[in-house]
């Protein structure tokens, strides 16, 4: 039997619960537990709102919000759209800039050789295509071959995925920093996700613009994430959870930890706030 909610009058812990979705909220099978679903429901219904924060696009993101019956704000795209899931609606959203982003890899594929490409188109129903070499992870993921790169310019974007043959994700996000983080933004998102962004753009300036149309602040938000796209995230919330399976560097700025995606690692510290 679940412990009571807390008693109304109670101050919540936490106004806004963040929640990134692959490693964090989702299991390796792209579900989420009972437990952490009935975790979330118990803070909703205390009063706290809850924002998924992901670095997929809106397209990637969209059928999991709906097997969730979320019908609040989530933002996508690595921060660069809101998208309100009750209505289907894209509230903002912000594309790369094409002519830098060419620029920036050409300054890297200078640095460390040919690298496989793959973009996010922009909108609602935007394509991931994926050039050749580009590893793809197994899933049920919709995404285009390309043939001819220069479909990848052809239409707007709002990130271009890159890979190396033998350099590893953090050795490739290093060098592209150093090379062209003049132009672009450059996230590590999870295993083989390293992306070029609009500069400036990380979840957590979507995830501000989010909390104000909800008239909440970074103050009031307690955030869960396991990879570095995390960490601006972690930044400007007044708490950071990393997951026990997150990478190093956002361990390394977080303010607690909790079990892994696969234990309902969120469930565990939810339970702890919003039901004790």
């Amino acid at each position: 039997m679940s412990a009571p909610a807390p008693a109304a009058g109670t101050p919540l812990p936490f106004k806004l619960i963040a929640t990134d979705l692959d490693g964090t909220l989702l299991r390796s099978d792209e579900t989420i537990s009972e437990r952490t679903r009935q975790a979330l429901a118990a803070a909703t219904a205390a009063g706290a709102a809850h924002i998924v924060v992901t670095g997929r696009a809106v397209p990637w993101t969209r059928h999991i919000l709906d097997a969730l019956d979320y019908r609040g704000l989530a933002v996508c795209g690595q921060g660069g759209q809101v998208y309100h899931a009750g209505e289907h609606r894209l509230l903002t959203s912000v594309t790369l800039d094409r002519q830098l982003a060419g620029l920036a890899l050409s300054k890297i594929e200078a640095e460390v050789g040919p690298l496989y490409l793959a973009a996010s188109r922009d909108g609602l129903e935007g394509e991931v295509l994926v050039g050749p070499g580009y590893r793809v992870q197994e899933g049920p993921l919709p995404n285009v071959l390309m043939d001819d790169p220069g479909e990848l310019w052809a239409a707007p974007i709002n990130k271009v995925y890159i890979q190396h043959p033998t350099l590893d994700d953090d050795a490739l996000a290093q060098v592209a920093r150093q090379v062209a983080g003049d132009l672009v933004g450059v996230t590590v998102a999870g295993e083989g996700i390293v992306e070029l962004l609009p500069l400036g753009l990380s979840k957590a300036t979507g995830l501000s613009l989010a909390a104000r149309r909800l008239g909440l602040t970074a103050k009031e938000t307690l955030a869960f994430g396991d990879m570095p796209n995390d960490i601006p995230m972690f930044a400007w919330a007044a708490r950071g959870v990393a997951m026990a399976n997150a990478h190093d560097e956002l361990k390394a700025v977080a303010d607690e930890f909790t079990a892994s995606n696969e234990d309902d690692g969120v469930a565990v510290v939810l339970e702890r706030l919003y039901l004790s």
